[in-house]
């Protein structure tokens, strides 16, 4: 029988606030960042209405099936850290770390992300924000005011974050409710101004077009992993947790799918792939004002708030169980002694927020494709662990289970789950349709030879299993 009290209760544990909604608001909230206001014109013209729509059918149906196999491991073991427990048990310490590593690095990319997207959306509702010139990082001028904005930010949510997981969820939940009202202005305006000739051709670029889109998704559908990070939080029943990211998933894909529709209806998308922020222009043209465009904006920074809040949540949660695994310095698994949240690894993350706008507006296109290829990494090795346990652990008690315990339906799943994520990883690769630039994969490498540091620390000779963590601490220990 598996364990489901929270762990690493010698220090007082988490506190576990967060009911159904609460859980919604942080999974689907994570993954409606803020590419959706800027990169809906590109995703247009490189694939037509209908060919970007089905490239995030597709894309979300990869995503539903890792959430599966997710879904059944946080019910088995819903501890704060997600992954890095299910493949700690599964396949030992040193995939787990690389797992960990991957995730990790994908949520510190996207937080950065959104402390460089805060100020660029603000720039568009007050256009005198550029002042007082610092310099100029690959052909973008940094400005200190542009700067300051995203720092503010990123010090506020940090410090939201410290005291609770209860004050970052209720502020999460409202800024959700806001974002799902800005997508029902859209779905409406769609029907108001929006016109089905401007979504012709529906479909362009060919497989290369498909292809471009379907690659953004696993930095647009990471986030629905940020409830498993905090699953020691969530006061609701193991089976709902599964089912809640199940849920989270097909939110999100539902949302693209919105957005891409309704702004190829409300322009043509030449006009689109021009705009600087394009869903805005969208629901300009949609209404007939540029009041609803305003609020389609306030909408952006909605989802650069909710996605930003959520990610915070997620890698603390992650740095947090590494450091008290050993596989990070144990400053990482300090719990604060009032708020029982990450404290230390909060701050860190907190402090790459802050430091992310001073690199000014060229960071954002990199730091979204140097993310991508970890994130789909670590969803890989997910999926291999959900089949490993599968079949060395038949009998752990899994309160949400894919199929029943005599069907197949579970192999057949984490098989496709694996196979599927194995073929996006393919894509981003030199020679490929969507092959990235040098710049990402510099970020990239730098990330990962940071991580072979830690990884080689590791000893050898842990064998997986359920106690790996406790072998692994003592043996470091002894070392």
């Amino acid at each position: 029988m598996t364990d489901h009290s929270p762990t690493h209760g010698t220090d007082g544990g988490f506190v576990r606030a967060l009911g159904s909604l609460d859980t919604i608001a942080i999974g689907f909230g994570a993954m409606i960042g803020f590419g959706w206001v800027v990169l809906t014109g590109g995703w247009l013209e490189s694939a037509g209405t209908f060919g970007a729509a089905l490239a995030f059918v597709v894309g979300g149906l990869i995503m539903c099936l890792v959430g599966l196999t997710y879904s059944e491991l946080v019910s088995a073991m819903p501890h704060a850290g997600g992954e890095h427990h299910y493949v700690m048990r599964g396949m030992g310490p040193r995939w787990a770390f690389v797992c960990s590593w991957a995730i990790t690095g994908g949520y510190v990319t996207i937080v950065a992300f959104e402390a460089v997207a805060l100020p660029r959306t603000a720039l568009y509702l007050f256009p005198e924000l550029n002042q007082v010139r610092l310099w100029s990082v690959a052909g973008s001028d940094v400005y200190l005011t542009w700067a300051l904005v995203g720092v503010v930010a990123a010090v506020v949510l940090t410090l939201l974050n410290i005291r609770g997981i209860k004050p970052a969820s209720a502020a999460q939940s409202f800024i959700v409710l806001f974002l799902l009202v800005v997508g029902a202005l859209l779905l409406v305006g769609s029907f108001v101004g929006g016109s089905t000739a401007n979504m012709r051709p529906l479909f362009t670029g060919g497989f290369d077009g498909f292809v471009a889109v379907l690659v953004v998704v696993p930095f647009l559908f990471v986030g629905f992993d940020v409830v498993p990070q905090s699953a020691e939080e969530i006061n609701v029943p193991f089976r709902r947790i599964g089912q809640l990211v199940v849920l989270s998933v097909a939110m999100a894909a539902l949302w693209y799918i919105l957005v891409v529709v309704t702004a190829g209806s409300a322009m043509s998308s030449s006009e689109l792939a021009a705009a600087d922020l394009a869903t805005a222009d969208a629901m300009t043209a949609l209404w007939g004002s540029e009041i609803f465009g305003t609020i389609l904006i306030a909408g952006g920074i909605a989802g650069i708030l909710t996605s930003w809040n959520a990610f915070l949540i997620g890698a603390s949660r992650l740095l947090y169980a590494m450091g008290r695994s050993g596989m990070l310095p144990r400053f990482f698994g300090k719990l604060h002694p009032t708020y029982r949240t990450p404290v230390n690894a909060l701050l860190f993350i907190g402090s790459l927020s802050v430091l992310a706008p001073w690199f000014g507006e060229a960071m954002l296109v990199w730091l979204v494709d140097s993310g991508a290829p970890s994130i789909v990494v670590a969803y890989f090795l997910v999926a291999v662990t959900f089949l490993v346990l599968r079949r060395r652990e038949p009998e752990m008690d899994r309160p949400f289970r894919v199929g029943s315990a005599r069907s197949p339906l579970g192999t057949v799943v984490g098989v496709a789950a694996a196979v599927l994520t194995l073929a996006l990883l393919s894509l981003y690769l030199p020679g490929m349709p969507a092959a990235l630039s040098i710049e990402p994969w510099i970020l990239f490498g730098l990330w990962w030879l940071l991580g072979v540091v830690f990884l080689l620390r590791l000893p050898s000779g842990v064998a997986a299993g359920p106690d790996a963590e406790e072998r692994l601490l003592a043996r470091l220990k002894r070392s």
